[in-house]
């Protein structure tokens, strides 16, 4: 039986064969930390700010950069919920692209860890270079975070989500 962390393992091994092999270009591995806050979920029906309902994800990203305007980047996104505690963990993969001036658009499949929940994140990212630093640039990002969950028991619901994100890349 496929859980939903082998197909995530398994969408990694595929995406990462969209990257031309080595020695054919230049190429550089990355990655980014930072912190983020869902502003306004829309869940069955019932919406709730950040004020309603405290979380906050600490995203750490993998980035492998193409010779293009592509990029691959696979982020780890634990999110810490206040009442009740608890920690949720959502691997997404992704596909993003430089538009210019500092802008990324693209798209991640969440993958929640544990949960009847998976979906995808449509994204857009501005950042600013860093330079004479360990860290390359720091960045905000924008996330529209769709889930489709089908729990065992009990009515689905498709959550919305509007994430911001800060952070630092490197």
């Amino acid at each position: 039986m496929l859980t939903k962390t082998s197909i995530a393992a398994c969408l990694v091994v595929l995406s990462v064969g969209l990257v031309e092999p080595a020695g054919a270009q230049q190429k550089s591995l990355g990655g980014h930390v930072g912190f983020g806050f869902p502003l306004v979920t829309d869940s069955g029906g019932t919406v709730t700010t950040i004020a309603d309902f405290f979380q906050m994800s600490l995203p750490v990203g993998i980035t492998v950069n193409g010779s293009g305007r592509m990029y691959f980047d696979l982020e780890f996104v634990p999110l810490v919920v206040d009442r009740p505690r608890q920690v949720n963990l959502t691997v997404n993969p992704g596909i993003l692209w430089r538009v210019g001036h500092g802008f990324s658009i693209g798209s991640r499949i969440g993958f929640d860890v544990n949960s009847p929940q998976f979906g995808i994140t449509p994204l857009l990212v501005k950042s600013w270079p860093i330079e004479h630093s360990f860290f390359t640039a720091y960045f905000i990002e924008a996330d529209f975070v769709t889930r489709f969950n089908r729990p065992s028991s009990g009515p689905a619901t498709n959550p919305f989500t509007f994430n911001m994100v800060f952070g630092l890349g490197f």
